[in-house]
């Protein structure tokens, strides 16, 4: 399964900061970008797997919002 996400991003004086546009709760640092990217793909797996299972299972469902 693969999500993509968008991360937004800045150099502060030490630390790259960054956080994901979907999911603006997630924010986290890296020395460099690359780090950040890892620290923040961490961070939503963390989040959006915590207590799961490993034997999981996935099926997409629709949702059709009313207007």
């Amino acid at each position: 399964m693969h999500t993509q996400l968008t991360m937004v991003y800045w150099k502060s004086d030490t630390f790259w900061l960054g956080k994901l546009l979907e999911h603006p709760e997630i924010m986290t640092q890296g020395e460099t970008l690359e780090e950040l990217e890892e620290n923040l793909k961490d961070a939503y797996l963390l989040m959006a797997m915590d207590d799961v299972p490993e034997d999981y299972q996935t099926k997409t469902i629709r949702c059709e919002v009313q207007t």
